[in-house]
Formats: structure tokens, sequence, C-alpha cells
């Protein structure tokens, strides 16, 4: 996917979100999971240019998405993880931010890179990576995991509960061919799922959970996020900063609820998540699973 490409992802939340922020001008803003900028652009505009952005991503071709959109305006773009958000704001010789931003899902742009395998039916190598210099991609997972492994992975991760017969035929079918491709994967899978959970009327495709705990596991996102909510976003805001996460998974969002009630570090400012409305939802599905939650730092 080349940089000239434009970015066709939906930013979800959007209205929520900047209304969550509470933004003002001059406000130094750390958007941790910047994507193409969707959120980021408006919340430019809402600090004006004496305000500071901040924009961080492990994908270099987000970044790359992020530039065109934020052209014009003043920010700061690092190849980082929001785990390494306390470096950042080292390098950019500041003391801390005022408001933080992470939107925890996966961009309509990584689906559409072919070269990757997010996509269910993408013939590239299944890599799953956000940022592909690091770590190892998914199939070499599946190549050299046991079978109890790989089972802990898709149900504590994908909470699917097919773990052990598609771990099983994993393993069965890697030993005469290779599991090399999303496509590959997609297919086994829809293989040894029931009929009934595998039809077409059927709202989420049946690889979607296992896909989902693969791209977890090998880009450590909950040890990330972890790190996040114990240590990195208390420390990184400055006195009453602020804040918002939007999650797209149970596990995430139960992280992000117990770290928001403890009432020595955070000012819980969302009792229960904020949703997607009706009419997003139906412009934009991938919203339907997104919850976001705030808090301001005690």
């Amino acid at each position: 996917m080349g940089n000239s490409a434009s970015s066709v992802h939906l930013p979800v939340l959007l209205r929520e979100t900047i209304q969550q922020l509470q933004l003002s001008e001059g406000l130094t803003v750390l958007d941790g999971t910047v994507g193409a900028g969707g959120h980021s652009s408006k919340i430019m505009e809402a600090i004006g240019p004496s305000g500071n952005l901040i924009g961080l991503d492990r994908d270099q071709m987000m970044l790359n998405f992020a530039k065109q959109k934020l052209e014009g305006g003043s920010y700061q773009l690092f190849q980082k993880s929001y785990a390494e958000m306390n470096d950042v704001i080292t390098e950019c010789q500041i003391p801390g931010v005022d408001r933080i931003l992470l939107d925890l899902g996966l961009s309509s742009d990584q689906l559409a890179d072919d070269q990757r395998g997010f996509s269910f039916d993408s013939t590239g190598p299944l890599d799953l990576r956000f940022d592909t210099t690091q770590g190892k991609p998914a199939w070499k997972l599946l190549e050299k995991s046991s079978e109890e492994k790989l089972e802990n992975i898709f149900h504590e991760y994908g909470e699917e509960r097919y773990s052990k017969q598609i771990a099983q035929k994993i393993v069965l079918t890697r030993n005469q061919n290779q599991i090399h491709s999303a496509k590959d994967l997609s297919h086994l899978i829809q293989d040894c799922t029931p009929r009934s959970s595998n039809q077409k009327s059927a709202k989420k495709h049946p690889a979607t959970r296992v896909f989902q705990a693969l791209r977890i596991a090998v880009n450590q996102e909950l040890e990330q996020l972890e790190t996040f909510l114990k240590k990195i976003a208390h420390e990184s805001l400055n006195p009453d900063g602020l804040v918002a996460i939007i999650s797209f998974h149970s596990l995430e969002d139960r992280m992000v609820k117990n770290a928001f009630r403890d009432k020595s570090r955070w000012k819980n400012l969302t009792s229960k998540p904020i949703i997607a409305s009706p009419a997003e939802s139906r412009i934009n599905p991938r919203a339907r699973s997104a919850k976001l939650r705030v808090a301001i730092k005690v």
C-alpha cells in the first residue's frame, strides 16, 4: 500500500470523543494511537495554533496517512507505542501533557493492506503486526506454538468457544501444509466450526475472534495497555489532566474500567461507557463494539 493512497478509515465516536476531551486553545494533547489522524485533526482545530499535538503510532503506514490529514497544522509524530509515551514526552522536552487519547481499534486502512493479513480473505502473509520490524509474525506463531498454547490464546484473547477444535485443526494441518496467509487460516476455521455459527446471515465472520486473538498476541496489546494504565497514563499527565480511551474488546474495556475505579489516582467521568449512536453504527458497523471511558488525574 503506497504512501500516496488516501485513508479510508472513519474515526469512531468522533463527536463524543472531542466533547469528552474538554479541549481549549493552547493545550498539549497526546494521541497515543494517531492512526490516520481522524481524531487528531479535530483535536488540532480545537487547541489552535498555540496548542501542541503529539501523535504516536506503531505503524509507519498509519503515520504516513496522519501526515496527509494533519498537513498545515502544528504537530509532532513518532513511531512509538503509547506504552513508550514517557520517552516521547522527555524527547519533546515538556513536563507532561494535558490530554491523552487512545483508540485501541484496528484501522480500516490496516484491513485494506493485503501484505499483513488483517483481512480474512487476504492472500498476503498472515503477519498481523502493527510494527513489522518488531516481534514475530502470526504465521510463525501458528507454526511453532503447541496446541495447548494456541488454544489458550484463542480462548483468552478471542473468547472463542471453539478454541480447542481450531487449535487441533491447525496442528494437524501444519504437518502437511504451511498456514501462511489469512485466507488459509480463514478457510481452516470455517471448515472446523459448526455451520450454524458459520452462516452468511451471521454478523460476524467465523474467523473474527481467532484473528483478534492472534493480533493481540503478536502485538502484546494487553501487556501494553496494562503498562499504560498502571504507570504511564498517570505519570504522563499534568495535574488535572484527562485521559480518554476507546476500546473494542471486553478484556480491554474491563481493564480500563477497573483502572479508573482507583479513586486515589482517578476521578472517573464515565460510570457507564459511552457507545456509538444507532446512526453511527449503521454508517460504520465497526463502531458497534466501541466503548469510550474517560477519567481525570487526581
